[in-house]
């Protein structure tokens, strides 16, 4: 449970504001952290948490795209394709993405580690293409460097996992 897992880190949230209601978004954030996507388990809680209805806090969720409303992969790579990037090959490189990684639009790759989407406007048209990998901005792309990056994120994720055995 969040409460237990997060205790300071929502006693923090709270202080910041006069009303439990204004603190819904940040403890989604955490919601989603914990759970990997915001799930119902962490609607109910949250809500809980902000002594608001649950639908309350699901409509939040629903509204702003940041939130996951499904499990997606350890790597969320949301790529530009809003016309200013597509004119400069976002459209093409989110096509080569999707192939290069085996899967379908919105797909997650069978490792679990990747998950596709395009999404409209990330504000970066000069940098273009580009992408959002949870959250944080990878730009000027090309297939080169995107398969570099690939295997890096891997890699890491392989280091990450404990050795088997333990």
């Amino acid at each position: 449970m969040l409460k237990e897992a997060y205790a300071e880190q929502i006693a923090k949230i709270f202080a910041k504001y006069p009303d439990k209601r204004s603190a819904i978004m940040p403890l989604l954030y955490l919601a989603q952290e914990h759970y990997g996507y915001v799930s119902p388990e962490g609607i109910n809680e949250v809500a809980e948490l902000c002594e608001v209805d649950p639908t309350q806090v699901k409509s939040i969720a629903g509204f702003y795209t940041m939130y996951r409303e499904t499990p997606k992969g350890k790597y969320w790579l949301q790529v530009c394709t809003d016309l200013p990037c597509a004119l400069v090959g976002a459209e093409q490189f989110y096509h080569d993405l999707l192939e290069y990684l085996g899967i379908q639009e919105g797909g997650t790759t069978p490792d679990g580690l990747f998950t596709v989407e395009h999404v409209m406007c990330l504000a970066a048209c000069d940098r273009a293409p580009m992408l959002q990998c949870n959250f944080r901005y990878v730009e000027n792309l090309d297939m080169e460097k995107m398969k570099a990056l690939i295997e890096q994120w891997r890699a890491e994720a392989k280091a990450e996992m404990p050795a088997s055995g333990d």
